[in-house]
This record gives C-alpha cells, sequence and structure tokens, in this order.
C-alpha cells in the first residue's frame, strides 16, 4: 500500500514491525528536515498514528450505529384496526352471500336518516373491508398515516373504490383516529367467458394518508431518569460491547448490561429535561455487533446461507446421487387377420436406476467462511445437494455452528 504525502517524494520501505511491505513516499526536502532535526522518534510516532488510523477505520468498517440495532423502551409503535366499506366499484364488489355487508350497509343508511331494509338492498358495487393501520410513538392529532384496506367478503376487486369514513380503535377499543379516502391497490383484474387476467392482489389496497389521529398517547419521555434499551437480538458479547460504548461517551459510567439483551442507562444531570439530545447522541454511536456461526437452510427453495463465523472439523465425505426413473408406455396388441381374438391395450413398463459413483473427498478444516466455501465447492454438488451434506456434517458432530431448517 502506497501513501502519497507530497509530489515527487522520495519511496522507502520500512522493512520490519508490523509495517513490513508499507510504502510510503517521502520528499527530498522532508527526509533532510528529518536528518537535520533529528526527528526519528517523531516520524514513528507519525507512523504509529496512521496505523491506528487505519485499524480503527477497519474496524468501523464492520460497525453498526446504535440505533439500527436497538430499540428504546416505551417508545414503540401501536396497532389500530376497523371495519368499514368501500363504495363505488363496478360491479366488482360482494355479492348476496355476504350478508354483513348487506346489514352494514343498511345500518350506515339508516344513520343518515334513510330507512331501507335488508331485505331490499341488492348491489355489487359496495365490499366489506378490514383496515389496519400504525399508531407512531408521539404522534400528535392531526397527524396522517396510510392505511391498509383488505376486503372480508366475495368482492373480486377494489379498484376505483373509496372507503367511507372509518373510526380505528387500539386494543383498548377506544378511537385514535378515523379514515377517508380512495382505494388504491396497485394491480387490477379484468377477464370474460375466454379467459381472465390478474395482476398482484386487487382485494388489497392502500389509502395513502388516508387515516387522521385524533387522539394522543400519554408518555412523558423527558421525564424519565432511566434510558433502557434493548437488543434486536440479545447477544452477551453485543450488550458488553454496546455498555462499554457508552460508557466511553460520558463520565460516570452511566450505562450497565442487565442481561443478554437489555441495557440500561442512566440520565446524566446536564440531560435530565432534555432526553432528546441524548438519544440523538447515544443512537449515532457504533458498536461491532457479535455474530453467532449460524447454517440457515430453506429445502423448499434449495437455499443456503452460512455465517461468518462457520467452522468445519477435518472430515471425508462422499455423495453420490440415486435416481430412480419409471417409464410407462402403451402398446395395441391387436389379432391376426381372420383369428376370433381381441383388440388389447398393453401396458409396458421399465425401471431405471442410476447412482454415481463419486470417491472420498477429504474436507480440511477451515479458518474463515472463505475457506469453508472453498472445501464444499471440491466437492461439486448443488446446492440441493448441499443441504443433505451440511444435515449429514452436523449429524457427524463436525459443524461447529447453529443449524436451523427454515
Amino acid at each position: 500500500m502506497t501513501v502519497n504525502v507530497l509530489a515527487g517524494w522520495q519511496e522507502f520501505l520500512i522493512l520490519s514491525g508490523p509495517f513490513n511491505g508499507f510504502k510510503v513516499k517521502k520528499s527530498n526536502f522532508m527526509l533532510k528536515f528529518y536528518k537535520e532535526q533529528n526527528f526519528s522518534g517523531k516520524i514513528l510516532t507519525g507512523l504509529f498514528i496512521v496505523f491506528f488510523s487505519l485499524s480503527n477505520l477497519i474496524s468501523q468498517a464492520h460497525a453498526a450505529r446504535i440505533k439500527d440495532i436497538t430499540d428504546i423502551k416505551g417508545v414503540r409503535t401501536n396497532q389500530l384496526v376497523g371495519y368499514g366499506l368501500v363504495v363505488g366499484l363496478d360491479g366488482t364488489g360482494d355479492g348476496k352471500k355476504s350478508k354483513f355487508t348487506i346489514q352494514s350497509m343498511s345500518g350506515m343508511l339508516e344513520k343518515m336518516g334513510v330507512s331501507v331494509s335488508a331485505k331490499d338492498i341488492a348491489v355489487k358495487n359496495v365490499a366489506a373491508v378490514m383496515l389496519t393501520a400504525v399508531l407512531p410513538p408521539f404522534a400528535g392529532i392531526g397527524t396522517k398515516q396510510d392505511v391498509l384496506v383488505s376486503s372480508i367478503g366475495d368482492a373480486e376487486n377494489l379498484q376505483g373504490g373509496t372507503l367511507l369514513l372509518t373510526p380505528l380503535k387500539g386494543v383498548d377499543g377506544k378511537v385514535y383516529a378515523v379514515a377517508q379516502g380512495p382505494v388504491n391497490t396497485g394491480g387490477f383484474s379484468a377477464g370474460g367467458s375466454g379467459g381472465s387476467i390478474q395482476k398482484n392482489f386487487p382485494t388489497v389496497g392502500r389509502v395513502i394518508n388516508g387515516a387522521m389521529i385524533e387522539r394522543e398517547l400519554n408518555f412523558d419521555f423527558n421525564g424519565k431518569k432511566i434510558l433502557t434499551l434493548s437488543l434486536h437480538k440479545p447477544d452477551f458479547t453485543t450488550i458488553s460491547r454496546l455498555a462499554n460504548v457508552i460508557n466511553n461517551q460520558f463520565f460516570g459510567q452511566p450505562a450497565s448490561a442487565l442481561d443478554s439483551g437489555t441495557v440500561k442507562v442512566r440520565v446524566p444531570e446536564k440531560y435530565i429535561g432534555n432526553l432528546t439530545s441524548l438519544v440523538a447522541l447515544i443512537e449515532r454511536l457504533d458498536v461491532v455487533p457479535d455474530i453467532s456461526a449460524k447454517v440457515i437452510i430453506n429445502e423448499r427453495t434449495g437455499t443456503v446461507v452460512m455465517g461468518e463465523n462457520v467452522r468445519i472439523s477435518t472430515i471425508a465425505i462422499a455423495h453420490g446421487n440415486l435416481s430412480i426413473m419409471i417409464k410407462n408406455s402403451s402398446e395395441v396388441s391387436q389379432p391376426n387377420p381372420f383369428a376370433q381374438g381381441e383388440t388389447m391395450v398393453t401396458s409396458d413398463k421399465e425401471i431405471l436406476v442410476t447412482e454415481e459413483s463419486n470417491q472420498l473427498v477429504l474436507v480440511e478444516p477451515g479458518v474463515n467462511i472463505g475457506d469453508v466455501v472453498k472445501a464444499l465447492n471440491a466437492l461439486g454438488v448443488s446446492p440441493r445437494d448441499l443441504i443433505a451434506i451440511f444435515q449429514a456434517i452436523k449429524a457427524a458432530g463436525a459443524l461447529q455452528a447453529g443449524f436451523e431448517v427454515i
């Protein structure tokens, strides 16, 4: 690696210590100046600073922000749900079998001063739907959110429909938002007697900014004196590193790990009543997460995913495919002329068995993921065969990693 300090500098090579093979270019002027002033100690100090900076950059390359791997206890979203009607459909709404849709229409019209019996309603431009939305943390009155609309009847398409005013409730039964607006499906469905065509799912749509928050959640965030961070994936090593990073940033060691997934942070005196600034500072800090060695297998799709720390002990593997093919063929057996026989259809079955004869392959232990991949690629097997091999390696106790089938 070459570091250019000034243009036209002279190359020299450091052949000892951790800088072996590290090329540095220095100008004749600078070298003469160092020799005259005897700055050899400063040169070594400068090189040490460069080496330390490069090491720091390498470690940061694998780091993640605390903001991206943790959640703050108490700062969470809440789910909202509602039941409503989508009107204005082009004959693709619920039919007579969806009696709840007819009852809902009758009740809605009655509230508007129109008395109509449910037996007299026979329309196909209305669909009953369920609404789901998310109430963000600290959402104020008047904040708008998207709403997901899903048909619960036998409607064929929600395209072009309009959602009528619908209350959205939380798990406590209170109304926190109301939703209304045009439904965007992002797909279509069309057809006739000769066939049909459909793109995506036209019975599910979204009302963009269709929900308006009408009730706020009472939460005194700035009054908290203890801040609790929860890891997305609990790990003792990662949580210890996280606590150390926070303690290095503040005086008094305010952070302590409670378990593999929780860190408690004492709010410093200067941040009491101004917790937002403290959270913004903590979220920007970098932590290197520790990843456990694991192999993930999806046999349905033939997918194999290995973590960085997967290791395999020395083993010998022989893998051969066994394929069995059964072929049926039909033949017509016809009697000779003037014979008193009958024409018959006979079935002929042919069975072919093929087995590969592969040699035993020695797989050396790998010190990193690249070595493991090279060793497995040397077997020359497909991903689906690799699944069977991994299962056998795990059963033999040679796989130094977790094994999960999804």
